[in-house]
């Protein structure tokens, strides 16, 4: 499935993608009684976390999931879950899913995989899986030119971005959700964001993410469409 397009200054982008994830949330707790998302970290959480902690939801039926955790603690700077805290999540009685980083990574896999299910069912669907990407055309800790990982939860020890080993939901955990929405800003993220949506027979983990399944929606910024077709 092609994924739908916005374009978008940032300042109106992350304004636009409040206002769709504030309707989506009610949308689900509707209809399902919760919402559950899984969450970046990088330039989208900073630039998009402060708004979402202004929104009047009904937050104790909010499950705030991740799609890829890096192995420190969480108050270390690279902690996408103490981001996450910092810029939203401390201030609302959301229920936060973090990626059990510490110790036994395997097993720690297997715990978040478990809890996807016991939250979400089988298969666990999450109603909005939010997506960075890397100029490469990276999502969550799925980096290109690397066999994809299998299950829901896989446990990453090559990043090449570093810090190396991280947690990260798989292509599986992403193609179930309800809703994909990637979001680039800047002209480094351009090319791949034109590969991801030109290029049919991308393998791009962003590409793949995109077409896994369910509606997507790529939030840009002029920047990161700047070599986007015109219409």
């Amino acid at each position: 499935m092609e994924p739908t397009i916005l374009v978008e200054d940032i300042d109106a982008l992350v304004s636009t993608a409040a206002a769709r994830f504030e309707q989506l949330a009610r949308d689900a707790v509707a209809a399902r009684g919760r919402f559950a998302c899984a969450l970046p970290g990088g330039s989208v959480a900073e630039r998009l976390f402060p708004l979402l902690a202004r929104l009047e939801l009904p937050w104790g039926q909010v499950h705030a999931f991740f799609g890829d955790e890096r192995a420190v603690p969480p108050d270390h700077p690279d902690s996408n879950v103490g981001l996450a805290r910092r810029l939203w999540l401390d201030a609302v009685p959301a229920v936060v899913h973090a990626m059990p980083t510490a110790g036994d990574l395997d097993a720690g896999a297997a715990s978040y995989a478990a809890d996807l299910r016991a939250t979400l069912g089988e298969p666990p669907r999450l109603d909005l899986a939010l997506l960075g990407m890397g100029p490469d055309g990276h999502v969550c800790s799925l980096f290109p030119d690397r066999p994809l990982p299998g299950g829901l939860v896989a446990v990453v020890r090559d990043s090449p971005k570093p810090p190396p080993v991280r947690m990260t939901l798989t292509m599986e955990a992403l193609a179930a959700a309800r809703a994909v929405w990637a979001v680039a800003f800047g002209a480094a993220k351009a090319a791949v964001v034109r590969a991801a949506v030109v290029d049919r027979a991308s393998v791009l983990p962003v590409a793949r993410a995109l077409r896994a399944g369910p509606p997507s929606l790529l939030l840009l910024d002029p920047a990161a469409a700047g070599q986007l077709p015109r219409a």
